[in-house]
């Protein structure tokens, strides 16, 4: 179990937050459920131990609402169809590519790392490859991969400006 924390919260309940929009996603891009009725469904969920809630709603409102700027990003990442992916593994990239576009304050190698783990939990036995492969490309066009880590990376992070640790702002 993941001992570290991040802005106060436990990480395991930052992982479950992933988790948990692994599943929103999937269930909304099989049934196109709206983000209220995601964000309902499965915070309700009582299986998976701590969730950082604010971390859950971030993901599911930022993957759902920035949804064609992150396929754009995905799309030449590829190789095959955005259309013939599988969802889960389309829900994994969603979440990776939205935090590798969005939240410069979790390192790129977080990200990857815990898409990475999202698809061994998730996928099938060719996804974590798969994922690690393509966010890595990823993570190279959208940031500094060859230099110290980001500002903001865990542990340093400015509580004005962490979009993605679930503070509100952004």
């Amino acid at each position: 179990m993941k001992r570290g924390r991040r802005r106060g919260r436990p990480m395991r309940a930052v992982v479950n937050a992933r988790h948990r929009t692994v599943q929103a996603l999937y269930q909304w891009q099989l049934t196109d459920s709206s983000v209220t009725q995601l964000l309902r469904q499965f915070q309700q969920r009582p299986q998976g131990g701590p969730l950082d809630l604010e971390y859950f709603h971030r993901l599911v409102e930022g993957c759902v609402g920035h949804d064609e700027e992150l396929r754009g990003l995905l799309t030449p990442l590829l190789d095959r169809p955005l259309k013939e992916l599988d969802p889960v593994e389309l829900a994994i990239l969603l979440i990776g590519s939205y935090e590798l576009a969005h939240c410069p304050e979790v390192p790129w190698r977080v990200v990857i790392n815990e898409a990475v783990e999202a698809a061994r939990v998730f996928g099938n036995s060719e996804s974590t490859r798969y994922v690690n492969g393509v966010l890595d490309r990823a993570a190279r066009a959208l940031r500094d991969t060859d230099g110290p880590p980001l500002p903001g990376a865990v542990g340093t992070e400015d509580p004005d400006t962490s979009e993605c640790l679930g503070d509100g702002a952004g």
